[in-house]
């Protein structure tokens, strides 16, 4: 596969910074789907969504906001940015996101995550005391379905499935389906052993930190006998780009402070982001994609000699941004970056 690069967002309701307004649910719907709509016209290649189940987020139903934006798009894939399938049912997850595969004719695809905002769980009936079963059962069950139609399917924490069509099935073949991991090398071990693409959530460290489990993931998927080619790997990190590294730094900062305060896990345990260590995280040696296009390239590019990965998506403008600089950094990260990218690496494949 070409290098990716795409967008993601939890749909956050941060209050301005500046003012101390904050933006009504619809109109934030309203700018994420026309993120989407310039992130496909400006050739990137994933834009995802993920889901949270309280006030300061807009997004609590993925698949939904992804379909409106795949009435606007027309190239771009649309991704769950974390799809919570140990409270949720898989069944159901894989009837909304075939349906979305239908309707983008083939671009849809699902990040599973284990959830590190747990809301979900009480809200829909489930103990966190099992919250490692219910996710190792309920991927289980989720592969199975892109496989097999109809299916019969047995496990300890849901009711089994005897001979069941699931429908509709997607547009063409299974969807892809990404394990989201953490940080810990038994996720990224038990992606590995199933066979499937790890999305590495990255928030913060040195830019090359994780190379240690990424070379687990890809020793265990070895030891296993899995074909390398299904073992993608794509990193997940924040990051804001604009015409000079002082811009995006000054424009991005207190929106990302207030985010990490107002937004960051359980609301009132917020964590503090002071503008020094935001900048040495967007520093040349910091993981965070924050800076002007040939920063990021660099940055890119240095990261990929030590992980080799497939796919980079950006939360970008985390905080609410306003919509005027996010969507001309989406420009930049479509026009600029990503072909200055997907040149050296082909360059690079070729030499």
């Amino acid at each position: 596969m070409s290098f990716e690069l795409g967008i993601y967002h939890f749909g956050e309701l941060t209050a301005n910074p500046h003012t101390g307004k904050s933006g009504s649910p619809a109109h934030r719907i309203k700018e994420l789907i026309e993120q989407a709509e310039v992130a496909d016209q400006a050739g990137l290649s994933v834009f995802a969504v993920g889901e949270h189940h309280r006030h300061d987020f807009v997004v609590s139903a993925p698949a939904v906001v992804l379909a409106a934006m795949a009435a606007r798009t027309s190239q771009i894939k649309l991704s769950s940015s974390a799809t919570v399938i140990s409270s949720d049912d898989p069944v159901r997850i894989a009837e909304q996101f075939n349906t979305l595969d239908l309707i983008s004719e083939g671009r849809a695809e699902i990040i599973a995550g284990r959830g590190s905002y747990t809301e979900s769980f009480p809200l829909f009936g489930y103990d966190l005391a099992e919250y490692g079963d219910l996710f190792n059962e309920k991927l289980e069950l989720l592969m199975q379905i892109q496989e097999q139609d109809p299916i019969t399917w047995s496990g300890s924490l849901r009711t089994p499935l005897r001979n069941a069509e699931i429908a509709p099935r997607p547009f063409n073949g299974p969807l892809p389906i990404w394990v989201g991991v953490g940080g810990t090398p038994a996720s990224a071990i038990r992606a590995a052993r199933l066979g499937l693409p790890m999305a590495l959530g990255i928030l913060g460290g040195p830019i090359d930190g994780f190379a240690p489990l990424i070379e687990s993931y890809r020793e265990a998927g070895a030891a296993h006998n899995i074909n390398p080619d299904s073992l993608a790997v794509s990193v997940n990190s924040p990051g804001f780009v604009a015409r000079t590294s002082q811009l995006a730094r000054d424009i991005s900062y207190p929106y990302f402070a207030a985010g990490m305060m107002e937004n960051f896990h359980q609301r009132g345990q917020g964590f503090q982001m002071p503008r020094r260590a935001y900048d040495a995280s967007a520093s040349a040696a910091g993981a965070l994609f924050v800076g002007s296009p040939q920063e990021i390239i660099d940055k890119v590019l240095r990261q990929h000699e030590a992980y080799k990965h497939q796919r980079i998506l950006v939360q970008l403008a985390y905080g609410n941004v306003p919509q005027k600089e996010t969507l001309e950094a989406i420009e930049l990260m479509g026009t600029e970056i990503l072909p200055a990218i997907r040149r050296e690496l082909d360059g690079r494949a070729a030499a």
